[in-house]
């Protein structure tokens, strides 16, 4: 739970910069490289206390030390040219891990006001390093501001729309888990936490031995084509606790590198829009296309296990666009992967889009057991569907919820779907979908 004093640092952080880095997105990247210098340093300080050594900032590095950086009498252009080189250097530095050197690839300070700079230092140093869960929640608070993720069509998904995904598909502690479009890691965290939920005790100790935390930790893995996003995911799974995240700057759509890795669950909201020219894939997909997001519908079907899951957010042309491209990957869909459509309501992405968009969920095994697929209708998430996305009590997602997990119950257990009618949805053969081509 975010406490109101941490909220406070971190708006305060972002309103110090916003006059000189007024993009939300800069924003957060400015704030997330001094947290994890601050904690770099906080831990070195650490381990002096337990009578260790500093392993951080030693060396040549040991002039870039927070204490150093924060001390009185250093000038203002000082601080600033320190902290600059200091944030530059980093990746360089050959005595700290190989995810903070990430961290910091092509960092760099973009604005040269010194007494900027020493304000938003100030509140940094406010935050300490620890182990809870603290640092996470506040970490994910931070990146609540991120609405768009730039130019490719791909848009923050709301956190409710993640949890309710990563319920319907219901990852186990020991399966492969996937997002190829991960933007900050959120479906990889939910994922995370719905598997530690699951494996509590009742007196909320975890029934996970270490090797399967292990297992765990190496099973959740994240692309993206974006270096500033695998920061920001870096950034938000170390603080949940991973200290090597699995997450690759990789073009998941023309890389080939990739391809033959396959995942028991994938989450994801790619991009929508595709660039000028579309894209130009190679030529191992099942759907030839240039747009991005059949495409990608096409690489996560098709790199699902045998009894492999999705969770797909999808704008509606999936749905309705009558192009070829579109109607094969409808037809394969059908006929191997789907299971069930969520169509959501046109203002889940406000204020960012008004992009009216559907949940695909996949299963392997269900799709080739039944000769139905269930369509599932909402009209309120929870919150208003305007810009403001104020807070409301009409929300059809806990009721989604319980008729889509009770229809893939019945065709898991091969019972009858003849007596069931969910409220919020219909169930359709599969021979009429591919009658009428839609």
């Amino acid at each position: 739970m975010l406490d109101a004093d941490t909220r406070r640092r971190i708006d305060s952080a972002r309103d110090i910069l916003v006059g000189k880095v007024p993009d939300p997105k800069s924003q957060v990247e400015q704030i997330t490289i001094a947290l994890i210098y601050k904690f770099m340093d906080d831990m070195d300080a650490q381990s002096e206390e337990l009578g260790g050594v500093r392993s951080f900032f030693t060396g040549d590095f040991a002039r870039y030390g927070w204490a150093k950086l924060m001390r009185a009498g250093l000038g203002g252009h000082e601080t600033l040219n320190l902290y600059d080189d200091a944030i530059r250097r980093m990746p360089q530095n050959s005595d700290i891990p190989q995810l903070f050197r990430n961290i910091f690839k092509d960092a760099r300070l973009p604005y040269g006001d010194p007494e900027t700079l020493r304000a938003f230092l100030k509140i940094i140093d406010e935050f300490t390093y620890d182990h809870s869960e603290r640092l996470g929640d506040a970490f994910e608070y931070l990146l609540s501001v991120l609405g768009s993720q730039g130019d490719a069509g791909q848009f923050r998904t709301p956190r409710h729309i993640i949890d309710f995904m990563v319920e319907i598909t219901d990852p186990q502690k020991d399966e492969k888990i996937l997002d190829p479009a991960c933007g900050t890691a959120g479906f990889l965290i939910s994922a995370y936490k719905h598997i530690l939920k699951a494996n509590t005790d009742d007196n909320g100790g975890s029934t996970l031995s270490p090797d399967e935390r292990t297992r765990l930790a190496a099973n959740l893995k994240g692309y993206d084509i974006s270096p500033d996003m695998v920061r920001l995911s870096l950034a938000n799974m170390y603080l949940h606790g991973f200290t090597d995240p699995h997450i690759s700057e990789y073009d998941t759509l023309t890389s080939e590198d990739n391809w033959t890795e396959f995942a028991d669950v994938i989450l994801a909201n790619p991009p929508f829009m595709s660039p000028k020219g579309g894209i130009r894939p190679h030529n191992r997909f099942s759907v030839q296309s240039k747009r991005s997001e059949v495409l990608f519908v096409d690489y996560m079907a098709g790199h699902l296990t045998s009894g492999g899951r999705a969770g797909i957010i999808v704008p509606e042309g999936i749905i309705f666009q009558s192009q070829n491209a579109h109607r094969q990957l409808r037809m394969m869909l059908v006929e191997k992967y789907l299971a069930a459509v969520v169509s959501l309501p046109a203002g889940v992405f406000k204020p960012y889009s008004g992009v009216k968009t559907s949940i695909l969920i996949l299963d392997m095994q269900l799709a080739k057991r039944t000769n139905h697929v269930a369509y599932f209708q909402e009209e309120n998430d929870g919150f208003e569907l305007g810009d403001q996305r104020r807070p409301i009590d009409e929300d059809d997602l806990p009721q989604a919820k319980a008729e889509i997990l009770e229809y893939l119950r019945r065709l898991r257990a091969e019972e009858s779907l003849d007596d069931f009618e969910p409220t919020l949805g219909l169930i359709v053969e599969k021979e009429k979908i591919v009658e009428s081509g839609e």
